[in-house]
């Protein structure tokens, strides 16, 4: 089969960053959603941790809820980097922004009806939503502005992502006052945002169709043979994948472990458990925008290597944390600097490799290519689901304190500080 090079803009008709309405326009979409998966995510497994931590014998369903959420990055990824090739990625970018109405106003019902299954239930679709917009929000970029911006456009776009991500997540821990009370605000808090974020994605300039001969295949469903050979015959991108994988594993953890460490170690309510989540995502966003604008016109993975050697620095002293004799306040104001620390180091370690995975692939194969990590990613937060049960029943069992977990975690990202010698890449 013949392949055909898409037909980009050319550079001089693209806007600078900072004055393109297609840009920003996507970084709204993103964030509004963000916002909007966060906070269902994080009330689902605020409720889980609660019932374990109120009801004697009860297990924490944290790590179901997040198996649920993770489960169609699994099953759908495949399709969804083949759509994002197979069309224009705002064609798929706003198809997706009209589904998150929907499924947000589902959400709201589940909540009222109080039928928690119900409500995994939504959680999965949300899971569903977003497997489908990640390959096309991120493959997009390289298709909106030119190659030297991808670094300061990652950087913003993942710092707003994690903005996002902030007030979500602390919204959460408010948001539980009102359920069961007050969900017509919930129901308009929700569809507001989304129909904002549908607005927004309107303001993303049509982009070219990567492949449009290309068939759908029983491969696609998964990663198909012509993605797998370019993945395994480039092992540069072979290893920031695995590295992409090892970095949402980690987060995949350490979420869930905050909030058991708070709502259960520390006994500190949800409120206040939502804001020691955000301020891990303060970090993120600020280590994303450090990165972005540290890193111009080159990767910026040398990077890399100071956010890996930051994570386990970081987790460690959560651990210590979590065994210290300092009052409950003391511990939750310390965790709150730590957990900002950890943050900001994410957002070193991730953003030089998102750039080296947008712009290593030929551009007829960059939507499918993230596709596949969005599918090893996310088949790394199941691992990360059933990590999470393993260490909650070894807890358990030997009486330890839940901050135990971070130190585990620290061990599992430690080969990628002392093995892993990222190339540098020059952006044109």
């Amino acid at each position: 089969m013949r392949m055909t090079e898409p037909q980009t803009p050319e550079i001089s008709l693209i806007p600078p960053l900072t004055r393109d309405p297609a840009f920003w326009g996507m970084t709204a979409a993103q964030f509004l959603g963000a916002f909007n998966d966060n906070i269902l995510k994080e009330v689902v497994l605020l409720l889980c941790s609660a019932n374990k931590a109120l009801t004697t014998g009860a297990r924490d369903d944290q790590p179901l809820a997040m198996a649920l959420f993770a489960l169609p990055f699994v099953l759908f990824s495949g399709v969804a980097g083949f759509l994002s090739d197979r069309h224009s990625k705002r064609t798929v970018v706003v198809l997706c922004k009209l589904a998150e109405i929907v499924i947000v106003l589902l959400a709201v019902g589940s909540l009222m009806s109080g039928y928690f299954p119900a409500t995994l239930a939504v959680l999965f679709l949300m899971g569903t939503h977003s497997a489908f917009f990640g390959p096309s929000k991120y493959g997009i970029l390289p298709e909106l502005v030119r190659e030297r911006d991808l670094p300061p456009a990652n950087g913003m776009f993942l710092m707003t992502t994690f903005i996002g991500i902030i007030f979500g997540t602390a919204a959460a821990g408010h948001l539980m006052a009102f359920i069961p009370g007050r969900l017509e605000w919930v129901a308009l808090a929700f569809a507001g945002t989304a129909t904002l974020g549908l607005t927004a994605s309107l303001f993303v300039r049509k982009t070219p169709v990567a492949r449009r001969e290309l068939a759908f295949l029983f491969s696609d469903l998964a990663i198909d043979g012509e993605t797998v050979h370019l993945i395994l015959h480039d092992r540069q991108l072979f290893k920031a994948l695995v590295m992409s994988s090892l970095f949402w594993l980690v987060g995949g953890i350490v979420q869930p472990a905050v909030n058991a460490f708070g709502e259960r170690q520390l006994q500190v309510g949800h409120e206040s458990t939502s804001w020691m989540v955000a301020c891990l995502g303060i970090g993120i966003a600020s280590g994303c925008m450090f990165a972005g604008i540290r890193s111009r016109n080159r990767s910026g993975s040398h990077l890399i290597t100071w956010g890996a050697w930051g994570i386990v620095a970081c987790l460690g002293l959560l651990w210590l944390l979590g065994m210290s004799p300092l009052a409950t306040g003391q511990v939750v104001w310390c965790s709150r600097i730590g957990l900002a620390a950890l943050g900001g180091f994410a957002g070193l370690f991730s953003v030089p490799l998102q750039v080296f995975i947008q712009a290593r692939p030929p551009a007829a194969q960059k939507g499918r290519v993230i596709g596949a990590m969005n599918l090893t990613n996310w088949v790394a937060i199941l691992l990360a689901a059933g990590l999470q049960g393993a260490f909650n029943a070894v807890i358990d069992q030997f009486h330890l304190p839940i901050s135990t977990v971070f130190a585990a975690t620290a061990l599992l990202i430690l080969p990628a500080a002392l093995l892993y010698t990222p190339p540098e890449m020059s952006l044109k």
